[in-house]
């Protein structure tokens, strides 16, 4: 087999969230192409750095109060830089050959560098190049790994899958109208804006956890029947039709899955259903914060939080001009949410008809090509 062949096999594997079934020197070769869709991403971040420090002047953002024009130039920047990250990481990923892929990656590395020097969190460049040696880092250490195959994968799935997610948020509106109370409670309010953003954020965890907990404990038993034996079946051929898999024969006796396997597809349907769910809860989320800044004003704040409330808040080290009581109000509302449709994801039973199934179905027909593969590289 050739080396193109054994390429195109590989990376469809990995573009399918499945790194525990290529070969280990794989995940090594070709790190750098591999990377540059995050890598575009992360310089999409790094140029809008540069943009805050000239409207503004300073490395950080500090904004308080009524935002004049150049404040709320970088204020609309916060909002689209992750979206337009998102966008430019998708256009190069549908870069298909390993050289233009790399070429894109240094071109994200050259922008990176000069937001270091011109931009970055601190006044001090040395800093900001050794927070940007470690994104860089971290970004190769992952995709070495094969995390990032997993994480681009399940980014996919959730952005392929969002019709679906919008029918999950409307069988989920019982909840959003009692959240809705939840919403409009004093006392909700009053703890927000006492409670500290650390101690917010443990009782988010420990409710991720449970949510979690849940998921993957369905997911286990809805995946064991197709980690016991994968036979091929006479549509399989004609699904794998066009794939670097349909002139491969099926051949009994191959390798069983290894236990990192096992753990890569769990791994892989469970990212799958917290990506789904999260993306409806972070849409009513939304939804929350929009209608707290329409109907909040400077005495309601005052009197649901009895005058405890900051009028400005703090969200990934940026000062910004929203209430710190709705952002924290916003993230526990978001953390309810997750939680419930969770559990409902569990017994929603056309939710698993939905999505469940045809991706379990999807993930049986790769391990079907995972024999061909396998009985190819025993071949040789």
């Amino acid at each position: 087999m050739t080396s193109p062949d054994r390429y195109a096999e590989e990376r469809w594997f990995l573009v399918r969230g499945l790194p525990a079934v290529v070969r280990r020197s794989t995940l090594v070769r070709h790190v750098w192409s591999r990377s540059a869709p995050a890598l575009a991403g992360l310089a999409v971040i790094a140029a809008n750095s540069i943009l805050v420090v000239k409207l503004t002047g300073k490395h950080t953002i500090d904004i308080d109060g009524r935002p004049d024009l150049s404040e709320g130039v970088v204020l609309a920047s916060i909002v689209v830089v992750l979206p337009s990250a998102m966008l430019v990481g998708w256009l190069v990923a549908r870069i298909t050959t390993p050289f233009r892929r790399a070429i894109a990656g240094y071109g994200a590395l050259g922008i990176i560098v000069l937001a270091a020097i011109f931009g970055g969190p601190s006044y001090r460049i040395w800093v900001n190049f050794v927070m940007a040696a470690s994104s860089v880092g971290i970004i190769l250490t992952l995709t070495a790994t094969g995390l990032g195959s997993i994480a681009g994968w399940a980014a996919r799935d959730t952005m392929s899958n969002l019709a679906l997610a919008s029918g999950m948020f409307v069988r989920a509106l019982p909840v959003v109208l009692l959240t809705f109370l939840v919403f409009f409670n004093t006392y909700v309010w009053l703890m927000a804006a006492i409670v500290s953003r650390g101690r917010l954020w443990l009782a988010i965890g420990f409710l991720f956890a449970i949510a979690a907990a849940f998921l993957v404990s369905s997911t286990l038993e809805r995946v064991r029947p197709i980690l016991g034996e994968t036979a091929a079946g006479p549509e399989d051929a004609d699904r794998l039709a066009g794939t670097p898999f349909e002139d491969i024969a099926d051949e009994p006796g191959v390798d069983p899955l290894s236990r990192f396997e096992r753990a890569n597809v769990v791994f892989v349907v469970a990212a799958s259903q917290v990506g789904q769910v999260l993306t409806v809860a972070l849409a009513t989320g939304s939804i929350f914060f929009v209608l707290g800044l329409i109907v909040l004003s400077p005495p309601l704040l005052a009197s649901w939080t009895r005058d405890s409330g900051r009028t400005d808040g703090q969200i990934l080290g940026m000062t910004l001009p929203v209430p710190d009581p709705l952002i924290q109000t916003t993230m526990m509302l978001t953390a309810i949410t997750f939680m419930y449709l969770a559990a409902k994801a569990v017994t929603d039973k056309e939710y698993r008809a939905q999505f469940l199934d045809p991706l379990l179905a999807e993930l049986r027909l790769t391990l079907v090509a995972r024999d061909r593969y396998r009985s190819t590289r025993r071949g040789h």
